[in-house]
């Protein structure tokens, strides 16, 4: 094999095959029990490389508060860029899967992978958000949002509470679809190729056909994350990287066969 000392030169972790086994388009349904094997598979991943999977969640987390203390910019960015960020996190899962190293810059793989079509799903998924917000305010009024700011603390009456607790039910409701939408689309994107309004769709009616996995898999993972925090909140450096790893183990599960 001759290798081109002239060609562009491209990072190893955006050049890696597609993870072994047929895509199944939308996804199949499995059996419940399979969301708590997600997470046991998650631990699986951390485990080939703690140190760097705590690196890299550390800077992930970094960066978005970073960002987050942008006013307005900072959560635009944040939308945009959670896709690109898990798309290079479900390439590092893929390169553990495969028996190869999980790499520091496997976190910015994003950034060389698709970049546009990934920013794009973040791009959906922050117009899905505001379209729940303008739909929140509509039902619930203007007034509910002022209270919730802390701007209108005199009216803060048991019907504006009621309808704090609306407008928070409204949004949850309404969110739930949007985080089907968005969960494998990252996976999506990087592997298979598909666009961003593809992956998305591909990615909601996978979720949908999973309920009673993901219904376990949310008990799960929120008691994690709680017994995660007693310890002065340390337990999410691993925590959480099982929890981004599932996403991967989620995705495997379901998209192939």
């Amino acid at each position: 094999m001759t290798t081109n000392p002239y060609a562009t030169p491209r990072a190893a972790v955006a050049d890696e095959p597609v993870p072994q086994g047929e895509y199944v388009p939308g996804g199949k349904g499995v059996p419940a029990s399979r969301g708590w094997s997600w997470l046991t598979e998650g631990w699986t991943l951390f485990k080939a490389a703690p140190g760097l999977w705590i690196g890299i969640t550390v800077v992930f987390i970094a960066i978005f508060f970073a960002m987050a203390l942008v006013p307005f910019a900072g959560m635009i960015a944040q939308y945009l860029l959670m896709p690109v960020f898990m798309a290079g996190i479900v390439l590092g899962c893929r390169a553990i899967d495969e028996g190869k190293s999980l790499e520091f810059n496997h976190l910015f793989a994003g950034f060389q992978t698709r970049f546009g079509t990934l920013a794009a799903v973040g791009g959906l998924y922050l117009a899905g958000f505001v379209a729940i917000m303008v739909v929140v305010m509509l039902i619930t009024g203007v007034g509910v949002f002022a209270v919730m700011a802390g701007g209108a603390q005199d009216v803060a009456t048991t019907g504006a509470v009621l309808g704090i607790l609306l407008a928070v039910l409204i949004a949850v409701a309404l969110s739930v679809p949007l985080l089907m939408a968005v969960w494998f689309a990252p996976p999506l994107v990087v592997f298979h190729e598909l666009d961003a309004v593809e992956a998305m769709k591909a990615s909601f009616t996978g979720c949908l056909r999973n309920v009673v996995p993901f219904l376990l898999y949310g008990i799960v993972a929120m008691v994690l994350l709680f017994v995660a925090m007693l310890p002065l909140l340390l337990g999410l450096l691993v925590a959480v990287p099982i929890l981004l790893a599932s996403v991967y183990t989620s995705y495997r599960d379901v998209y192939l066969r």
